[in-house]
């Protein structure tokens, strides 16, 4: 059985994205990518919520376009290219020429029995980027294995906040560690059930 590892930035006072999903404000960089890829080389599958989904698909396809992309992000825009993709999304619609338009969309109603098929039908992990509003109804039915927080040196007052709700289970640290050559720390979090 697969585990769901949901992996998100965050500043030092809890907020994922600063005010009308302003994601400016966080501390991204090599490290970070790093990290990233590092997630998506034990990834089987990935998961998304709408947000994300939109943000990741505009950036990453056009990384391959580039004449000389830098090598990190060419891997990881290759592996996101290539991999099974799942989209949690009520209205959302793909065509074939849309970039990831071979992803799943997966309606609201049926996010729970998806995510329960994911977790028994993929090798290796099954790995969410952001999607905070989808980790936290996850993280209420517990069908989240782990987390990943990654906490940045910056602090944004106002803007959406990571944790909408205590998660049915207890978190439990299984990594504490800063990120080589960054500011940022990486939390890593078990989620048990009980």
């Amino acid at each position: 059985m697969a585990n769901l590892i949901f992996s998100n930035l965050m500043s030092l006072d809890g907020f994922c994205a600063g005010p009308a999903g302003d994601l400016n404000g966080l501390p991204m960089g090599a490290e970070f990518d790093q990290h990233n890829l590092d997630l998506l080389r034990g990834a089987g599958a990935l998961l998304f919520g709408r947000v994300t989904f939109d943000i990741l698909r505009s950036f990453w396809p056009e990384v391959l376009k580039e004449i000389a992309p830098d090598p990190l992000l060419a891997d990881i825009a290759g592996r996101l290219a290539k991999a099974r993709k799942s989209v949690v999304s009520n209205q959302l619609t793909l065509g074939p020429t849309d970039p990831w338009g071979d992803s799943r969309i997966v309606r609201g109603a049926e996010v729970n029995a998806r995510v329960r098929s994911l977790k028994a039908e993929t090798d290796g992990d099954v790995v969410a980027y952001g999607s905070r509003r989808l980790m936290n109804a996850l993280l209420g039915h517990g069908l989240v294995d782990e987390l990943h927080v990654l906490v940045g040196n910056t602090v944004l007052g106002v803007g959406e906040r990571l944790f909408l709700a205590p998660p049915s289970g207890r978190l439990a640290v299984v990594e504490q560690r800063q990120l080589p050559q960054s500011e940022t720390v990486l939390l890593r979090y078990t989620c048990n059930q009980g």
